[in-house]
């Protein structure tokens, strides 16, 4: 029952991947940006369901890399190059392909690496981060005709300039997803956090509620997963200090 569950919440992942793409098409971007926020959701939950299971499935974690690849690689790879670049340019395209080749070749590389290598974290950046962070950035950029940019900052925060923050930022996380950095999982966060976890994440969430009261969801997210990104190894090399 505990797998059946867990596959099942690893298809909806998929379904709202394959939402994301078919929204993409039809030009409803932020519906897109929310379908992968919400494969997210369902990545994370059908993990712990998983975990209840103290015999892992096979299939299940087999099934879990082909919906990754579908749910964050190619579903953010068409949603920002159908919003951002409207017409083709090879260089987006061989920037994008790389992302999506990076993402097929870490989780190739997570199934055959050994469980007890990873109790606390994950070798290279997680598939799901690096699509959380894209859907997230095109709901920032989605408004930024409205956005309140001071004076005093650069122009390079203009429209004309998101194409290329936007590939800079996909062959950044292309580089994540296949290095030896070290990422927390939800093993190591609950280490970490200890019996604050609860309270931490309810906190988070309260926050996100009230930001998406004032429609400031998009960017409230980016700042969840930036934290993430750039503060995640230190947290495990302070965990690997405390063995």
């Amino acid at each position: 029952m505990i797998n059946f569950l867990a596959n099942l919440l690893t298809t909806a992942s998929l379904f709202c991947g394959f939402v994301s793409v078919i929204l993409s098409l039809e030009n409803h971007f932020t519906f897109s940006a929310w379908a992968i926020i919400l494969s997210v959701v369902f990545d994370g939950l059908d993990g712990q369901v998983a975990r209840l299971n103290p015999i892992p499935s096979g299939f299940g974690e087999e099934l879990d890399s082909l919906v990754d690849v579908v749910s964050f690689g190619i579903a953010p790879s068409i949603l920002g190059y159908v919003f951002i670049y409207k017409d083709f340019y090879a260089w987006a395209v061989t920037a994008l392909f790389v992302y999506l080749v990076c993402s097929v070749f870490r989780l190739a590389k997570y199934n055959i690496t050994p469980k007890e290598k990873m109790r606390n974290y994950f070798i290279g950046l997680p598939t799901t981060m690096s699509g959380g962070i894209l859907a997230s950035f095109i709901l920032i950029y989605r408004k930024q005709d409205h956005l309140q940019i001071p004076e005093f900052m650069p122009g390079i925060l203009s429209a004309r300039f998101t194409p290329i923050i936007f590939v800079v930022l996909v062959l950044l996380l292309a580089y994540l997803m296949v290095s030896r950095i070290r990422y927390l999982n939800l093993d190591g966060l609950k280490r970490f956090l200890g019996r604050k976890t609860i309270p931490a994440v309810l906190f988070l969430f309260g926050i996100l509620v009230l930001a998406a009261f004032y429609r400031k969801a998009g960017i409230t997210l980016f700042t969840y997963f930036l934290i993430y990104l750039l503060f995640s190894p230190f947290v495990v090399k302070r965990l690997g200090t405390q063995k």
